[in-house]
């Protein structure tokens, strides 16, 4: 007999910026390979407990038809002699969230749904997890990434998978938000083996945002002639003419346009390697 997913997860979406994305944590080796999946403009889906991963693609493909979250939920499920041990999380593109829990997942085993969002998990210490998991992403602030890792989070204090913790990822797309504006995906990040995945995961995170986040035009800082002076001089220690050349080896090239003006992580990050 195949091995459960058993964890817990939550499809949501963000409306106003046009994302949506999976956040996910489970006893079970890479749980990123299976769980989340998610398209810009279509919806999101999590799929688990003793998973069918073709729910993944066929839930988007419906989704795409501009079918809504809960026939989705109704047509996998409908179509699926396994269907009593399945689990499934779905958010359409208008925002709506569903849940399904077969009736043969191990205690304990449920779901919440509500404006946004679709959280879920089973062999649980307790519906306490999803509880935490619904009510820190209602309450959270923040992206959407952000939202999902705070929600993991939460629902982890609150008693998490009974069986402990292993691999946990975080997925988030937007229409050409990702790398160069040449991919929809914004984030995908997976802890596959960890003692603390969540916060193996949230270090990741971090480390992407540096890497590949926007800080707002408007908080650029104006390069005059003494800023210049001192990034021509770290430059030079460092072995560059070009602030170009540098934030490419540095992996920073994303953040660089120009040399009116520098980002200022750009900036903290050449000061510190200098």
């Amino acid at each position: 007999m195949a091995r459960p997913v058993s964890t817990y997860s939550i499809a949501a979406c963000d409306l106003e910026s046009g994302q949506w994305g999976v956040a996910t944590q489970s006893k079970f080796l890479a749980v990123g390979s299976i769980v989340p999946w998610a398209e810009p403009g279509a919806g999101a889906v999590a799929t688990q407990a003793y998973a069918n991963p073709r729910y993944g693609p066929d839930g988007l493909a419906l989704l795409r038809q501009g079918l809504s979250a809960d026939d989705v939920v109704r047509r996998l499920t409908g179509a699926d002699d396994g269907r009593d041990e399945r689990q499934l999380g779905v958010v359409d593109a208008q925002g709506r969230g569903a849940t399904y829990t077969g009736s043969a997942c191990l205690d304990w085993a449920g779901g919440r749904a509500g404006d946004g969002y679709a959280a879920q998990g089973n062999i649980l210490v307790s519906g306490d997890t999803v509880d935490a998991l619904a009510e820190s992403f209602e309450g959270g602030g923040g992206s959407l990434a952000e939202r999902l890792l705070d929600a993991l989070a939460a629902a982890q204090m609150a008693g998490g998978d009974k069986r402990g913790q292993q691999s946990a990822a975080v997925l988030v797309v937007e229409r050409d938000g990702g790398y160069a504006g040449l991919t929809d995906t914004l984030v995908d990040l997976r802890v596959d083996d960890h003692a603390a995945p969540i916060e193996e995961l949230r270090r990741l995170y971090d480390l992407h945002q540096q890497l590949f986040g926007k800080t707002p035009r408007d908080q650029w800082l104006q390069i005059d002639d003494e800023l210049r002076a001192e990034i021509d001089g770290h430059l030079g220690r460092l072995g560059y003419e070009r602030l170009a050349d540098w934030a490419g080896d540095a992996n920073l090239e994303e953040r660089v346009d120009g040399d009116a003006e520098i980002d200022p992580v750009v900036l903290s990050e050449l000061r510190r390697r200098r």
